[in-house]
């Protein structure tokens, strides 16, 4: 090659070289910046939307803020005593609000998160089946306990001092305020916490950990035992397993209101430690603590552990041999995909 040649050939590579260079250095700043972006939104949000930890954070301090400010008001209103035996329109007017307040606060977190709010654990087709389905075990589940405590000695039952127009009354006033107990307590710690947290650890993790915190907040109600907080745990795991093959909380809510309503008002034992006012029948706790429950109630009574257990058996054996899982693959591990609707009847 000819110095003249070598002249005019490498101004012109030096020119390709330099064109190439402005190419690569376009998009690679584009990239940079999408980079940047994504690492400051990578923090809140993931491949789920709002990421879980954050998720549960904010509901729980939404949920808490709106409880702080609301509650002076509350206490002055409905003149709270949690010693005293619980009337059914203070129960009602009680729950309502705490129902509103979680109602609240799931469309604030659907509203962030871009979800329905159906998406809590209220989808899934058959829902009044589940729920009546959940009524009907729930009632049959805390007869077979005080049955079962009458039979062996641990139990008396006493007749019913109300007449047929009180009885009524109180049964429905009652059957309302439980509804909304299980509609509360349902959605509150196997609703979005239980949702959102199996997006972040796995569902049985959710679960455990929700289970132990259902039984630990019964704590406060006076006449609780250790037993009673044990079973109260193991009644949530119950409810969670529902959870599991269903994929909604029908059958947990209707189980939970008719347990209570049944152990309340029919056979009108303590529940947890709380003694309902305006009751059917009446229930006196004989001989052993463990096998009694005492002051607990049935929840007390070593009896319900064999009880749970059959339930759940039953349960495993009715809904696995013919349902898949909605959380199927998010057992002990967090989701990497949408939790889609229950596809069981």
């Amino acid at each position: 090659m000819t110095e003249s040649e070598d002249r005019l050939t490498t101004p012109a590579t030096e020119h390709d070289e330099g064109s190439a260079s402005s190419k690569e250095s376009g998009p690679q700043a584009e990239r940079d910046e999408a980079v940047a972006k994504r690492d400051i939104r990578w923090v809140f949000f993931g491949a789920q939307g709002l990421r879980a930890g954050w998720g549960v954070g904010l509901f729980v301090a939404a949920f808490a803020a709106l409880v702080i400010a609301l509650s002076p008001l509350l206490k002055h209103v409905l003149h709270y005593n949690p010693k005293a035996p619980m009337r059914p329109f203070t129960g009602i007017v009680s729950e309502g609000i705490d129902v509103l307040i979680l109602l609240a606060v799931l469309w604030f977190m659907s509203a962030i998160e871009q979800r329905p709010i159906l998406s809590y654990g209220y989808q899934g087709r058959a829902r009044l089946v589940r729920l009546f389905a959940g009524m009907l075990w729930g009632f049959a589940a805390i007869s077979a306990l005080v049955l079962a405590m009458w039979g062996l000695g641990y139990a008396r039952l006493d007749g019913t001092t109300l007449t047929a127009g009180p009885a009524i009354k109180y049964a429905i006033l009652w059957g309302v305020m439980f509804f909304l107990v299980g509609v509360f307590e349902e959605s509150m710690l196997r609703g979005y916490l239980q949702f959102t947290l199996t997006r972040g650890v796995g569902f049985w993790w959710g679960a455990l950990l929700f289970s132990v915190l259902f039984g630990a907040m019964h704590g406060h109600n006076p006449g609780e035992s250790p037993v009673g907080l044990f079973s109260a745990g193991a009644v949530g795991l119950v409810f969670c397993l529902s959870l599991w093959y269903t994929g909604s909380l029908w059958w947990a809510i209707g189980f939970h209101a008719a347990w209570d309503w049944g152990e309340s008002y029919f056979y009108g034992t303590a529940d947890s430690g709380l003694v309902t006012r305006g009751h059917l029948l009446r229930e006196h706790s004989i001989g052993s603590i463990l096998m009694s429950g005492g002051k607990t109630g049935p929840e007390g009574s070593l009896l319900i552990v064999p009880l749970l257990v059959v339930i759940a058996i039953v349960m495993v054996l009715w809904w696995g041999r013919k349902e898949r899982s909605p959380f199927a693959g998010a057992g002990w591990r967090p989701v990497r995909r949408s939790i889609p609707e229950s596809s069981s009847t």
